[in-house]
C-alpha cells in the first residue's frame, strides 16, 4: 500500500507544520505543504490526496466587514467542504479548526472568555472513547492553547470529543473522517517563544506573563509529544484507508 499523501495548508508565517510535520512523516504520509499566507495557490479539488490538514493563524475565521480575513479563505472553505463530503480524512487545528466548523454550517466569535494562552488540561468526552483518533488518548491530555476566538456553535451533526470549562468546544468530529481541534499540537518551544514575542496584547488581556506562559509549556512538552504523536499516526492510519471507520479504535502507532 502506497504512503497516504496529505495537502497541509499553513496559514501564518509564524504557524508551520513543525512537530506535527515531523509525526505525520514519521507515521508514512507524504506531505505536500501550501504556504498560502506566502500567495502559493490552493490546489483547485483534493484530487490526488488522501488527507486535508489545515493549520493555525492569527487571523480571525469568520468575515470581518463582509470580507474574508483571508483572501484564500473562500477557496479553503470549498477544500474542507469536499474533504467532508468526499470522506478525505482532514484535521483542522486551532484556526484550521475553527474554519471546519464554519465552513460546514458551526460559528465562531471572539471568546467569551477572553484569550487562552499557555498549557492547558483538555477532557475527552465519553463519546471520545469510540473515536478512531481520540479513543487511546487518555481523559485529560496535555495541549498547548493560543487562541483568542473559539467555536461557539458546532456545526449541525458534529460530535463533541473534547471540551472545558473555559472553551467548551475544544475537539470535534464532523462526517466519518474530519476532525478539528482548538489547541495546538504542532508547537515546539520555539515556536512558542516567536509567538510570545510577536505577541500584541492577548498576554495582557489575560494578565499573563510571557516567561510563567513559557515554562508552564516546557514543563508538558515530552507529555505532550507522547501523546500527540501516535495520535498523528492514527489520523496516517486513517488517511491511508487503514482506519475502519468511528466506533473501532486504531492501534497505536510507534514513537
Amino acid at each position: 500500500m502506497r504512503n497516504p499523501r496529505l495537502l497541509v495548508v499553513e496559514n501564518d508565517a509564524e504557524d508551520d507544520a513543525r512537530r506535527l510535520g515531523e509525526w505525520l512523516t514519521d507515521a508514512g504520509a507524504e506531505l505536500h505543504v501550501v504556504r498560502a499566507f506566502d500567495d502559493e495557490p490552493l490546489p483547485a479539488d483534493l484530487t490526488g490526496f488522501d488527507g486535508l490538514v489545515v493549520l493555525g493563524g492569527a487571523q480571525p475565521a469568520y468575515d470581518v466587514d463582509g470580507r474574508p480575513a483571508s483572501p484564500w479563505f473562500p477557496a479553503l472553505r470549498n477544500l474542507l467542504r469536499e474533504a467532508v463530503s468526499t470522506r478525505v480524512a482532514t484535521l483542522g487545528v486551532c484556526l484550521g479548526g475553527q474554519l471546519l466548523a464554519g465552513a460546514l454550517g458551526g460559528r465562531v466569535e471572539p471568546a467569551g472568555n477572553g484569550p487562552e494562552i499557555g498549557a492547558f488540561l483538555v477532557a475527552k468526552r465519553d463519546v471520545g472513547q469510540s473515536d478512531p483518533l481520540f479513543a487511546m488518548l487518555p481523559f485529560t491530555p496535555d495541549v498547548y492553547q493560543w487562541h483568542v476566538d473559539e467555536i461557539t456553535v458546532l456545526p449541525p451533526g458534529a460530535v463533541l470529543l473534547a471540551s472545558s470549562p473555559r472553551v467548551p468546544h475544544q475537539a470535534f468530529r464532523v462526517g466519518e473522517r474530519a476532525w478539528g481541534v482548538q489547541f495546538h499540537i504542532e508547537c515546539d518551544l520555539p515556536m512558542l517563544e516567536s509567538w510570545a514575542r510577536s505577541d500584541t496584547g492577548s498576554l495582557a488581556e489575560a494578565g499573563l506573563d510571557a516567561d510563567d506562559v513559557l515554562a508552564r509549556c516546557a514543563a508538558v512538552e515530552a507529555d505532550i509529544e507522547e501523546v500527540w504523536r501516535p495520535f498523528a499516526g492514527r489520523f496516517v492510519q486513517v488517511a491511508a484507508g487503514r482506519g475502519v471507520g468511528p466506533g473501532i479504535p486504531l492501534p497505536v502507532v510507534d514513537a
